[in-house]
């Protein structure tokens, strides 16, 4: 959204001190574990922009918290799966042979927002290994999270998704509804439904100092009735420990991590593929 339209729709603005008020309110307490998935025009006008938002999360969390966003790369991929946009398949090879190999100082997320594309470059975060579904984390679990992150099933048993639910992390969703919520990724994993299949992928990554085009497994994930999935979920008595309220404007739900890929490894188990 142009910021000239986020100045008109914001009576008050948002300052590091109002958004750590905020952030208490909701309830994100000293020592959490906490993945956010977030919309910075969402919050209306913030002084100070990203920056205040990862400075305020901080502030709350603590010298113990530990704060995780999703910094996906996903152009980083088989170039014959390209839809937005599709590239012509005389380029196709090229492509594979020439795209620059995943970086995690250097390669920038793709999609994730302005919020987590400001974190991934503060200094002391860790940024996991992952050419496509990368995540990043500073704080006292960081590298718990972060370190060994499988490049097989992205999103699965070896990555940072599991070891926060390991940890009993939370997630909070910033001005974004539920086709946002990555969590629900492992509980893909997790779940059996009629339509789940794997896939093969590839990505340029680099080994030893050399650049290669690796394949990979993968799940074909789907967030498509994430939305329907998250309706379902508020409604439902698992949904009552969600806390909701306001940061900024912007509408925000704070979960148990491990509330909602609970819920969604049954209700995708009744529900996708029937």
């Amino acid at each position: 959204m142009p910021e000239g339209q986020v100045v008109q729709k914001t009576e008050t603005l948002a300052t590091v001190e109002s958004l750590q008020a905020d952030f208490e309110a909701l309830g994100i307490e000293k020592g959490m574990v906490l993945l956010v998935h977030s919309s910075l025009s969402a919050m209306g006008w913030v002084c100070g922009g990203a920056v205040a938002v990862i400075i305020a999360l901080q502030e709350v969390l603590g010298k113990t918290g530990t704060l995780v966003v999703p910094t996906h790369s996903t152009d980083l991929s088989d170039p014959s799966q390209w839809e937005n946009p599709p590239v012509p398949e005389s380029w196709w090879q090229t492509i594979r042979e020439t795209m620059p190999a995943y970086d995690p100082d250097l390669t920038p997320t793709r999609s994730m927002g302005k919020i987590a594309e400001t974190f991934r470059k503060q200094s002391g975060v860790l940024r996991s290994a992952h050419p496509q579904s990368s995540f990043s984390a500073r704080g006292h679990q960081a590298s718990d999270i972060i370190d060994n992150h499988s490049l097989a099933y992205g999103m699965g048993e070896h990555s940072p998704l599991a070891r926060i639910y390991d940890l009993h992390g939370s997630v909070l969703l910033l001005g974004v509804g539920h086709s946002s919520n990555t969590s629900i990724h492992l509980a893909e994993y997790r779940a059996d439904f009629p339509t789940k299949r794997i896939v093969q992928d590839g990505a340029p990554i680099s080994q030893a100092g050399s650049r290669s085009w690796t394949t990979f497994e993968d799940i074909d994930v789907d967030d498509s009735d994430f939305d329907r999935l998250g309706e379902d979920f508020l409604r439902s008595d698992a949904g009552k420990v969600v806390q909701r309220g306001k940061v900024g404007i912007a509408n925000c739900q704070l979960m148990p991590q491990r509330a909602v890929v609970d819920f969604a490894i049954d209700w995708l188990g009744k529900n996708r593929g029937q």
